[in-house]
């Protein structure tokens, strides 16, 4: 019995050394095919220098409402395409590409001192800023999935500078970074640090492939073009150690289902009969969670129904524009 015992320890000690040690020894292979942001971007692509970050910016048309587009986990400014010409006959659209996203600058560990800056606070930090360096006093937030996370936070904590929020299929009840659970504590560890760039590069291969095949009602309808578009920002230098840092700081909505309430402006929830990402039922209830807020139940779509019905998707949001005061 006891040389069974001490077999187990031996066993147990080799595995405990192999968990601790083989990660530090794994050498991260280099990225190929990468390109310098620069060669990346696109004619309408614009840069300006946010909270000592370069980000990547699109603007449309002129005057008032203003119109900041946030995208959702995976995306970037590409994901509204279909809808920022036509959204800018109303006023000025501006979609950018959140921190870990886009073309937007990618800072590195050991680059900041405290918070991360792909952290929830900071994602609402750029946001204002973003809007103070364009000069905006004010804005409507069109926030899909994590985008409208960010939006609903950032109309919670600057009320007044808010003056809509249109939140579609936001990930206001589902989690919409990585929770770690029982694991959270190692989650910044040595180790983890070095595994995390791995498991980031599965968006690159047929995993990504197959979420964003989930997004869509009918994945026939995904071209080339499309898959090329969600795939260029996976050029950019060190994308999976960023996306790793974000996936680490979390989205910060867990306590966002409580405060939904103290919400005093005009929302518009746009859900879509397909969403397998985030459940129609959730956006539902949040729009019965937020007070005077209206749906609008989109069919024949998935999560985006910005890019796979944007016809619906400008109606609900024209309609929703025109009842401002």
């Amino acid at each position: 019995m006891k040389r069974t015992l001490l077999t187990l320890a031996i066993i147990a000690a080799i595995l405990l050394l192999l968990v601790i040690f083989v990660p530090l020894l794994l050498p991260l292979p280099p990225l190929f095919d990468t390109a310098p942001i620069a060669e990346l971007a696109d004619p309408d692509s614009q840069f300006i220098e946010v909270n000592g970050l370069q980000v990547h910016y699109k603007i449309y048309g002129s005057g008032e409402p203003v119109l900041i587009l946030l995208h959702g986990f995976g995306a970037s400014t590409f994901s509204w395409r279909e809808v920022t010409g036509p959204l800018a006959k109303a006023g000025t659209v501006i979609a950018y590409d959140r921190p870990a996203f886009g073309l937007t600058e990618r800072p590195m560990p050991g680059s900041w001192s405290g918070a991360s800056p792909y952290g929830a606070q900071a994602n609402v930090d750029l946001l204002f800023g973003l809007m103070d360096a364009l000069k905006i006093e004010k804005a409507v937030l069109v926030g899909n999935s994590a985008g409208g996370t960010v939006a609903v936070q950032a109309a919670l904590q600057s009320p007044a500078r808010v003056s809509a929020l249109v939140l579609v299929d936001a990930a206001v009840y589902a989690a919409g970074g990585t929770r770690f659970g029982i694991m959270a504590p190692f989650v910044d560890t040595p180790q983890m640090n070095r595994v995390g760039p791995y498991l980031s590069r599965t968006l690159a291969g047929p995993q990504g492939t197959e979420f964003i095949r989930t997004a869509w009602h009918d994945p026939s309808r995904i071209t080339d073009e499309i898959t090329a578009g969600y795939r260029k920002p996976l050029r950019v230098d060190n994308w999976d150690i960023a996306l790793w840092e974000f996936t680490k700081a979390g989205s910060g909505n867990e306590e966002l289902a409580s405060r939904l309430k103290a919400l005093r402006l005009p929302v518009l929830v746009i859900t879509c009969d397909d969403d397998r990402i985030i459940p129609t039922e959730m956006s539902v209830q949040l729009g019965k969670d937020i007070p005077g807020a209206q749906t609008v139940i989109i069919p024949n779509a998935g999560h985006l129904p910005h890019e796979e019905t944007p016809q619906e998707f400008l109606q609900a949001v024209e309609t929703f524009l025109k009842s401002l005061p």
